[in-house]
């Protein structure tokens, strides 16, 4: 029986959140404590890659968090922001929150379809002449780089911040009592692992959102109960629901 379910990600800003509706549908706890937090570099680390925000005349957004880490970084260095800068997002959720920082206008805000490089790509090849510059984690790979040189685009990569584990306290550790644990990245199974060495599976049911999340489960020697994104479910809560209804 789930009663208590470990989402690894932070509380959702709205009371809307699916997730609340989905715990009081099936009568179980929802409690959410990301695993691991993002922290933006320092400007003099942005400083020694040796590139120049304004040397470009558009940005590639992958998430949020290069978005806030993005203007943080062009505040510190007292950089201003063109007004006809252009900004290109994986999806649309991304492109809305730039609106936390500048004004949402359709002839300078691009969204793709399918939430990874190649869904952005009709957007991008019709400003071919562009010079793109794309915010990174740390912790990242070639995909976006690699994409850009094969289809001739100006482009220029640099790290903005880093995930780092975000560390159970040992009161948080003596408590870890859930019946589900919900991952959504390979950083957050990852960072199961360091908070508890020993840890055991058990009886403990585990979902993974996409595949890389799913495959470092696998990995790290645990089983998986439930996968999303799938075909009759393209989200984490829409998985669950089906789920929680299955196994009452």
């Amino acid at each position: 029986m789930i009663k208590k379910i470990l989402i690894s990600q932070p509380k959702p800003a709205s009371e809307k959140s699916p997730y609340y509706d989905l715990a009081q549908e099936h009568g179980v706890e929802m409690v959410f404590r990301p695993f691991f937090k993002v922290e933006g570099i320092s400007s003099k680390e942005f400083r020694q890659q040796k590139i120049s925000m304004l040397d470009h005349t558009a940005v590639v957004f992958t998430s949020r968090h290069a978005i806030d880490n993005y203007f943080k970084l062009a505040k510190e260095l007292r950089i201003t922001i063109p007004e006809d800068m252009k900004y290109f997002c994986l999806i649309e959720t991304i492109a809305l929150y730039i609106q936390k920082y500048v004004q949402y206008r359709k002839r300078k805000v691009f969204f793709g379809t399918n939430g990874k490089i190649d869904g952005l790509m009709p957007q991008m090849l019709k400003h071919k002449d562009e010079k793109y510059l794309v915010p990174l984690s740390s912790v990242h790979n070639d995909d976006i780089k690699n994409m850009l040189d094969s289809k001739g685009l100006k482009h220029s990569e640099c790290v903005m911040y880093r995930t780092i584990s975000n560390d159970f306290t040992e009161e948080e550790k003596k408590d870890f009592d859930y019946d589900m644990l919900v991952f959504f990245s390979p950083t957050g199974v990852k960072a199961l692992k360091k908070n508890f060495p020993d840890f055991k599976q058990g009886d403990i049911k585990i979902a993974a959102f996409g595949p890389a999340t799913a495959k470092e489960v696998e990995a790290e020697g645990m089983h998986i109960d439930l996968v999303a994104p799938s075909k009759e479910h393209p989200s984490m809560t829409s998985a669950l629901k089906a789920y929680l209804a299955e196994n009452k």
